[in-house]
């Protein structure tokens, strides 16, 4: 895959790190030339110099075609830019940004980023991921790796729309947690009714994620 990282601070440093022992192709962005330097000797890659808000910096970054893009830096309103440029101007298929202040996460999710989170574990988990409003994707992870907490979006025509919670037949391993219906986050009961758009989140152990998927698309 082709990835690139906007802020090369810890996270994004660590990021690189990740995805180049993967044997993924990386273009790291940071705007501090003094951090350039000792990323590009540490990383034995390539290290553009300027501000991820900008086109052109983006352009030389290698932005357009890349599978991943991801804005780590130390702003959130730069990584809001960051990724509103790589969606709408290179029309990148994953974006993920960092969230610095936990109050900024809606915001970020409405305006701009596909997923927004802040762990580098999840982080790297996630780019390795397909991630698509018709399909789950981990969050993280629970108990080493033996549980973890899923996310998907409801599309229109998935089999769960108009079902209650009551109805239906939830995989063994699995519970889920909450809904998301736009800006409100909802605590899910019996009754609750799912919707078109609603974003499920569910705790799943072991390899329950993908039975819970295939039960909210199409029954089985």
């Amino acid at each position: 895959m082709r990835i690139v990282i906007v802020g090369g601070g810890k996270l994004g440093r660590q990021l690189a790190r990740n995805m180049l022992e993967r044997k993924n192709e990386v273009h790291l962005v940071e705007k501090t030339r003094g951090l350039c330097k000792a990323l590009a000797n540490e990383l034995q890659i390539e290290v553009i110099c300027g501000d991820g808000t900008e086109i052109e910096v983006l352009e030389r970054a290698h932005t357009k075609g890349c599978d991943c893009f991801l804005a780590v830096g130390g702003t959130d309103q730069d990584n809001l830019v960051a990724c509103q440029l790589a969606k709408k101007k290179f029309h990148v298929p994953k974006v993920i940004a960092r969230a610095n202040d936990p109050r900024n996460i809606e915001t970020l999710r409405t305006l701009g980023p596909d997923i927004v989170v802040s762990s580098t574990e999840i982080i790297t988990n996630l780019i390795e991921q397909e991630v698509d409003v018709a399909q789950m994707h981990m969050l993280a992870t629970l108990n080493r790796g033996r549980a973890s907490i899923c996310a998907m979006t409801l599309p229109a025509n998935a089999w769960v729309v108009g079902q209650t919670l009551r109805d239906l037949p939830l995989p063994q391993g699995s519970l889920v947690i909450s809904v998301v219906r736009g800006e409100k986050m909802i605590i899910p009961n019996g009754e609750t009714v799912f919707a078109p758009g609603d974003e499920i989140v569910a705790v799943c152990e072991g390899r329950v994620q993908h039975k819970l998927e295939n039960m909210l698309i199409k029954r089985t």
